[in-house]
């Protein structure tokens, strides 16, 4: 659905446009290679018309090829954290949660009612997403004036691409991210290209979406701003139709923004309470940039950092340098607000396509030409070499073993115990285990106390846990106060039986008559952040649902 509504909104404004072409002078494709080349003849025009064909075959396999292996693999470890959140709140469908927009947990909605707990199902959408971006990238390329090599490359260049591979096995609003950023990118490009000002209207709608799928589109929307001001692209500024297509983004942005201000801008908050807790890894401007070349694999970054060059100081800059510069200011923007290192990989589709058009004007002549054939080989090798870090082909075992062979070691975003897995892999073990766990405990209550006995988790991975897994148990819904757990309150808690879940017991024995350690959580390949004991308490001194403010938790 998602990705059927990327499409219709990409061509919105070509429709219209096709209407006014004879308004409009026709542009020439690959007109800024006509310096380095004779005037074609049929013969080479037939040449280069089998060459585009091979192209895009060899592009679609690259998207399909990337969408079985993901197919084949969804269902190979267990389900994320964040996937069982995002399934737990569309148990709760709204326009807004504390830390992110609602489009994401409408998808999840979408995908649980058909699919349920079938992993492969529920991970169709993104994985379908990842495929698209492969395929979409190859567009845009085109779109620059690339030609096959260059289509090839960029789409070679999304496949390999560790993060974009991790995203793709997810139900989050990741795997969604990048595709819709490219189909902004590409309104944009269809505008330069044209002359024509119709595509904003496309831009305005993709961003708006983009805004209820993650709050970061902002950072593009204003790195594109700043793009064209900086160009001489600058001329769309006084074009009414850009603005017009700004205030369809504010207009569906608009029930997410007034679910936060009802709600104090709770994601707001969040951001603060994460900037003073020192949950996340902050690295410094360096560390920053190799980390990009890391998570987006690192023979992909002579292409990223040479398209970026060539936006900016290339023939073409006049026409597509804001492309390049929206690119340095997201990527400067999350260096200097301490942002993840994943949160500029939205970014990446549009460089690695301005990249791939250069190198193939660069290997043009017949002493380069070998250089089409070696970077894409060596880029495919390494891409293959570093699968196991970010798809999960490999038993738990096995890929302990490989990544100390490679010595590689995944970069952390989060200051978490992990133990011997990284944590992206870590939260995929143990959920069904600890559920299986609380189960017990919750079964050898006496029937009287089993009645209304409550479940409350202190972290919103365990409380999501006890939801997804739970039913199959007969286990009530979990109560939590951690980010928008908080907001579906403490439902009928009397506090007089309560299963106490990622606790030390120490603060239970303050606020409950009795606690009594009835079991123990423990997975090898979980976060040791995940190993602890569940404690039964019981008679809770004071009244939760009048306590519940104050226990809230945004981090």
């Amino acid at each position: 659905m998602w990705v059927c509504g990327f499409h219709t909104a990409t061509h919105v404004a070509t429709l219209t446009e096709r209407a006014s072409n004879s308004e409009l002078p026709k542009p020439t494709k690959y007109h800024h290679f006509s310096a380095m080349a004779a005037v074609p003849t049929p013969a080479v025009n037939h040449q280069s018309n089998e060459s585009e064909k091979v192209g895009a075959r060899v592009v679609l396999a690259l998207a399909g090829a990337k969408l079985l292996l993901h197919l084949l693999t969804s269902g190979r470890y267990g389900i994320f954290r964040d996937e069982m959140y995002v399934i737990a709140c569309a148990r709760h469908l709204d326009w807004g949660y504390v830390d992110h927009p609602p489009g994401g947990i409408l998808i999840g909605w979408i995908a649980y009612h058909i699919f349920g707990h079938w992993l492969p199902g529920l991970r169709l959408l993104p994985t379908l997403a990842g495929a698209g971006l492969v395929i979409f990238t190859a567009k845009v390329v085109r779109e620059m004036g690339g030609r096959s090599v260059a289509q090839v490359l960029a789409a070679l260049a999304v496949c390999v691409v560790p993060i974009y591979q991790l995203f793709d096995s997810w139900l989050t609003m990741n795997a969604f991210e990048p595709l819709i950023w490219l189909g902004c990118f590409y309104c944009v490009l269809r505008a330069v290209n044209t002359g024509s000002g119709r595509t904003w209207l496309g831009f305005g709608v993709l961003a708006g979406i983009g805004f209820e799928t993650k709050y970061s589109v902002l950072f593009l929307v204003a790195g594109v701003l700043i793009g064209l001001l900086l160009t001489p692209q600058r001329r769309f500024l006084a074009d009414g139709r850009l603005w017009i297509g700004l205030l369809v983004c504010a207009a569906i942005a608009l029930p997410n923004f007034l679910w936060q201000l009802h709600h104090g801008f709770p994601f707001v908050e969040m951001r603060q309470n994460l900037a003073t807790g020192h949950r996340d890894v902050v690295r410094g401007p360096g560390a920053f940039l190799l980390d990009q070349m890391m998570i987006m694999g690192p023979l992909t970054a002579p292409l990223w950092i040479g398209g970026t060059v060539w936006l900016l100081v290339g023939r073409e800059r006049a026409r597509y340098g804001a492309f390049g510069w929206a690119f340095l200011f997201v990527l400067g923007s999350f260096i200097a607000l301490k942002g993840k290192n994943y949160y500029v990989t939205p970014c990446y589709p549009v460089v690695f396509a301005a990249g791939a058009v250069a190198f193939e004007a660069v290997t043009g002549a017949r002493n380069r030409q070998w250089l089409r054939v070696a970077y894409p080989a060596s880029m495919a090798v390494t891409g293959l070499a570093l699968l196991p870090i970010a798809v999960p082909i490999l038993a738990p075992d096995s890929y302990i073993r490989y990544v100390k062979w490679i010595h590689v070691t995944p970069s952390a975003s989060e200051n978490q115990n992990n133990g011997p897995l990284p944590q992206y892999f870590a939260d995929e073990f143990g959920w069904a285990d600890m559920v299986r766990e609380v189960a017990r405990v919750y079964q050898a209550l006496p029937l009287a106390d089993r009645n209304q006995a409550v479940i409350f988790s202190n972290g919103w991975g365990e409380a999501a846990a006890i939801d997804f897994f739970g039913p199959t148990y007969g286990l009530p819904r979990a109560i939590c106060p951690h980010d928008s757990y908080w907001l579906w309150g403490p439902g009928d808690c009397n506090g007089k039986v309560v299963i106490v879940l990622r606790t030390d017991g120490r603060g239970d024995r303050k606020a409950f008559a009795t606690v009594e350690k009835a079991g123990s959580v423990s997975n090898p390949y979980s976060r040791r952040d995940e190993w602890f004991d569940i404690y039964v308490c019981r008679g809770l001194k004071f009244n939760l649902r009048e306590a519940w403010p104050g226990l809230k938790r945004f981090n």
